[in-house]
């Protein structure tokens, strides 16, 4: 694959009080033949995040037409498990009327860091608000993913639903610093809401210079599955994406060099690239992504030019 990095989309301005920083995890959604909508998550003044969205031409995604004044996902109620900041990871479209928005709930902790569950939210005004299904997460801690179960990516069948995403139960010291470890893990709902305790470990951490994968982002053309996502690198303390491919869906081959995306040699990506989405829109194909600092630079595109 070859892409043609097209710049920075959006970054906050500081004037929201809801996004006074960051532009975290772009997750498009098709609105019409014209327009995209990205779900963003935004951090007010106390580093805390928010899901927001900014709408942009299917033609050009430079070109910024709205963005929320609010929340369309505030945090939760305090002591729930996502009291501390709410993030998008993927948003499905769930029969004529309704919007699924998948999230994980920051839950900060004493012993360790913090836990990462997931949660549900539901729009049925077009994406423009969000309720959730219940104030507990439908990913809920279990003996074999006890501090992780985040990062959900779902696609929808006929069959059933299918969820993609990172769980764990360990943390380890990097240069004094406490940070998480998780594999990629896949499972199975008839209605989406009602998931299994755990799921069977899908793509499992064979580089010793890595210790974790970041939102799965998955696609299925032509029968065969596609999977972008993100990889923490111990030496660099950053994120670089990764790639892989299936035919099931579960057993993936590892194909990072033929993403043909990575850092810039400066500017706003040249620290780190992460969260990467893919959407196919006025015939074109574009990846959106984060650059440096997990969003503080914003959220940029690229624009498939060769292979796919």
């Amino acid at each position: 694959m070859r892409w043609r990095k097209l710049g920075v989309v959006w970054k906050p301005d500081g004037t929201l009080p809801w996004a006074r920083s960051h532009a975290t995890c772009p997750t498009p959604v098709r609105l019409s033949d014209t327009l995209i909508r990205v779900y963003i998550q935004c951090r007010d003044e106390n580093n805390v995040g928010r899901v927001g969205y900014v709408d942009v031409l299917a033609s050009n995604p430079l070109s910024v037409q709205q963005v929320s004044n609010e929340p369309v996902l505030d945090v939760g109620v305090p002591g729930s498990f996502d009291d501390n900041g709410v993030l998008q990871t993927c948003v499905i479209k769930v029969g004529d009327t309704r919007l699924y928005m998948y999230y994980v709930g920051f839950e900060l902790s004493y012993q360790i860091r913090y836990r990462l569950l997931t949660g549900l939210a539901v729009s049925t005004d077009g994406g423009c608000n969000f309720n959730r299904i219940k104030r507990t997460p439908i990913l809920e801690r279990s003996d074999d993913e006890l501090y992780f179960r985040g990062g959900p990516f779902v696609l929808s069948g006929d069959a059933c639903f299918k969820m993609w995403y990172v769980a764990g139960s360990q943390w380890i010291e990097l240069d004094g610093k406490s940070m998480p470890v998780y594999d990629l893990r896949y499972m199975e709902s008839e209605n989406g809401i009602d998931w299994p305790p755990k799921g069977r470990v899908s793509m499992a951490i064979t580089d010793p210079d890595e210790h974790g994968f970041g939102r799965p982002f998955v696609i299925n053309e032509e029968g065969r599955y596609k999977l972008f996502c993100s990889v923490r690198k111990r030496s660099l303390q950053r994120y670089r994406l990764g790639y892989a491919e299936s035919e099931d869906g579960i057993h993936w081959s590892r194909m990072d060099e033929k993403l043909g995306l990575d850092v810039s040699q400066n500017g706003w990506d040249s620290d780190s690239v992460e969260y990467s989405a893919v959407i196919k829109a006025a015939g074109k194909t574009y990846l959106f992504y984060n650059g440096n600092d997990f969003g503080a630079t914003g959220f940029g595109v690229a624009e498939l030019v060769e292979g796919g």
